[in-house]
């Protein structure tokens, strides 16, 4: 008599098994109009072979989720192979010890009310490094976001903030995954986001004095309250620069006598080929993004002639999952495959993720991946929730939704 119900318990298991994954498996496939701004590959090929902008192909690879292609077209611009020698390498090692970034920059924002962290245009990378910090900043009083790729429209931004998602109007770099999942988080967790670019055409020093203004204004309007600013390149660089005069961290300090705590991940980041690194890089074995710390406990700067950033980050080369980048798939992102056997539109395909309950034709995705063929694999970094997922040609697109456990 156990036995025959141990057999029968058994067998109800094995069906429930059976019946939980034929229901997981099956999905319904839905027809859709559905346009999109993101260029396929061969689009973009067409326009370098015609332009040679790599700046602006690097641009665009980065806006659809693709890091690999974003650093090789970036790397058509040149580089050149540099090496430490072994004497400069030992010297380094003496002098300096390897510490975790985001740890060391957390505990130093108690010292300042102003951070300023820039990026390289074509790495998302720097957008998902920022956002890891966005946490840690917030528990020490950092509440304020301001974000040099945010349209400086203040319609715009007060809908952003309302709404907690990005959508395609939001800016021009926003639309790239990695910086859409950044304003998420950061609205999630509680920031005020706010814009500060120059409303005007300005460039050089007066669109400098005019960000650092518009700054300004919104410290003034809070003026104890905490504020982390993402930028762009140089325009986190103090002291004197050898052609605006003063960056806008500069001109800030200038403004509100506030001396910020500055950083730039973008100067050592690593290139599409690793003999383009710089020869930090190669030198040292960074497994983390990590901050050199020299023997009186203060952190190596990045110094260009009389300019300079408090803090340079090392962030590590990255590994290649599936051909996408390995830190896509941390900070709570699962490895998530798309099946796409049974979608009956011609390849190659723009696979596109977004959050159950934001507008689909208008919201920056979560993920993006091209796919060339249904033999290939397709996978997203996804967090747990539901999603709903577009398979597009650019000429037929099908809708389809996907839960990630």
């Amino acid at each position: 008599m156990v036995s025959k119900n141990i057999l029968l318990t058994f067998l109800i298991s094995f069906i429930l098994i059976v019946f939980s994954s034929c229901k997981e498996d099956k999905r319904i496939l839905e027809k859709i109009d559905f346009t999109t701004d993101y260029k396929f590959l061969s689009d973009i090929e067409n326009e370098v072979s015609n332009s040679k902008e790599y700046q602006r192909s690097g641009t665009y690879f980065a806006l659809k989720g693709d890091y690999k292609n974003a650093l090789i077209q970036w790397d058509l611009m040149g580089g050149k192979e540099e090496v430490f020698s072994k004497e400069q390498i030992d010297s380094i090692k003496l002098k300096y010890k390897i510490v975790n970034a985001s740890d060391y920059i957390i505990d130093k924002a108690k010292e300042n009310q102003i951070i300023i962290i820039n990026e390289a245009h074509h790495n998302s990378f720097h957008r998902f490094f920022t956002k890891t910090l966005l946490k840690g900043l917030y528990e020490k009083g950092y509440t304020n976001l301001g974000l040099e790729a945010l349209a400086n429209n203040d319609s715009l931004n007060s809908a952003l903030n309302n709404r907690k998602y990005p959508i395609q109007k939001t800016g021009y770099y926003t639309k790239d995954p990695q910086f859409g999942n950044l304003i998420r988080d950061a609205l999630e967790i509680g920031y005020k986001l706010f814009a500060y670019e120059t409303l005007g055409s300005e460039s050089g020093k007066p669109r400098e004095i005019d960000q650092a203004k518009n700054i300004e204004k919104v410290i003034d309007s809070r003026p104890n309250e905490k504020f982390l600013i993402h930028c762009g390149y140089d325009h986190a660089l103090e002291g004197a620069h050898n052609y605006w005069e003063k960056a806008m961290a500069s001109r800030l300090t200038e403004y509100t006598g506030i001396n910020p705590l500055t950083i730039n991940q973008a100067s050592y980041s690593e290139r599409s080929r690793p003999e383009l690194n710089h020869p930090f890089l190669k030198a040292l074995n960074f497994n983390e993004s990590s901050i050199l710390i020299d023997n009186k406990n203060n952190p190596l700067r990045y110094e260009r002639e009389d300019a300079w950033a408090d803090i340079a980050v090392f962030h590590p080369n990255t590994e290649y999952i599936n051909n996408r980048p390995n830190w896509l798939f941390e900070n709570g992102n699962k490895n998530v495959p798309v099946k796409l056997n049974d979608i009956e539109i011609d390849f190659p395909v723009m696979v596109l993720a977004c959050k159950k309950g934001e507008n689909l034709t208008t919201a920056v995705p979560i993920d993006i991946k091209e796919v060339e063929s249904k033999t290939e694999n397709c996978n997203l970094g996804l967090r747990k929730g539901v999603y709903e997922v577009v398979v597009t040609n650019g000429k037929e697109s099908v809708k389809f939704e996907q839960q990630v456990k």
